[in-house]
């Protein structure tokens, strides 16, 4: 049988990638490739391991190699700010970014971890006046509170570490913090998982008996697709949004920036599934 070369750039093509560390675990190449291929994109996009002592170089070999767009996932996504030539506002104001695109031979970052934390919540629910409750306070944290409060919701962040809560609080205008244990006292019409708690594990982030039936519960893990919080939220009676839909919508606002073209959620969402069905 020939060899698969198709994935190969040739010499017009556009080559985007993921930066993270570990990289295994990542599904942004086959998601973002089957879109290139539904949108007949002349583009790639690959998988690059960064350790953090290496970020500098990468953000080098970047500039060197002409790539048009990167995504940046954990735990990159504060460090990678004093690579860029610059952030757009919203990226700023987050704190953190996860999409780094050239234009011209500037690096610009901008977030949209926002918009898959919103836009996967929104097939459930609507975010204007909800009380919402964010675990923890990474940087995927700072982009879900910032979008909930973009949306009109009233947000209270819990995390492990209160201190990190309440700073996170404090800066992006939530109204309460306080420690993982207090979602059983905290009244809520939505809950996120920011924290890595349940990835590729059985664990969850907080007590079943802390989930409120009538709420709509959004892991961001998507390593296994039913989450333990996810199995505890329906028999509890909320409505579940998998980790899947965060990351699909994030990543269609990634190629709609580069590319002007929109995205195909559908194709994105169905090749994300297929390399889950394939891996497990």
């Amino acid at each position: 049988m020939a060899e698969d070369r198709s994935w190969i750039p040739g010499p017009g093509t556009a080559v985007c990638g993921v930066i993270l560390h570990p990289a295994g675990h990542t599904r942004s190449p086959t998601m973002h490739n089957a879109a290139f291929r539904a949108l007949g994109l002349d583009a790639v996009y690959l998988a690059f391991d960064v350790p953090p002592e290496t970020l500098a170089n990468a953000m080098a070999g970047v500039r060197a190699l002409g790539l048009r767009q990167l995504a940046v996932s954990l735990p990159h996504k504060v460090a990678v700010i004093e690579h860029l030539d610059e952030i757009d506002a919203t990226a700023r104001a987050i704190g953190a970014v996860n999409t780094v695109t050239r234009q011209g031979n500037r690096l610009v970052g901008a977030n949209t971890d926002w918009l898959g934390a919103v836009r996967a919540l929104e097939r459930e629910t609507k975010l204007a006046g909800a009380r919402a409750v964010v675990l923890g306070a990474g940087g995927s944290a700072r982009a879900v509170v910032w979008g909930l409060r973009e949306r009109g919701a009233e947000v209270t962040v819990l995390n492990r570490s209160v201190d990190k809560a309440e700073a996170l609080a404090v800066e992006l205008g939530a109204r309460a913090a306080g420690p993982l244990q207090a979602l059983a006292d905290t009244p809520y019409d939505v809950l996120v998982n920011t924290t890595s708690v349940g990835l590729r594990s059985d664990a969850s982030p907080v007590a079943a008996g802390a989930i409120t039936a009538g709420t709509t519960v959004l892991d961001a893990v998507y390593d296994p697709r039913d989450t333990r919080l996810l199995e505890d939220a329906r028999k509890r009676g909320a409505r579940t949004v998998a980790g899947k839909w965060m990351l699909v919508h994030q990543a269609a606002a990634q190629l709609e920036l580069w590319s002007g073209a929109k995205a195909p959620i559908e194709v994105m969402a169905a090749a994300f599934d297929g390399q889950a069905e394939s891996a497990g």
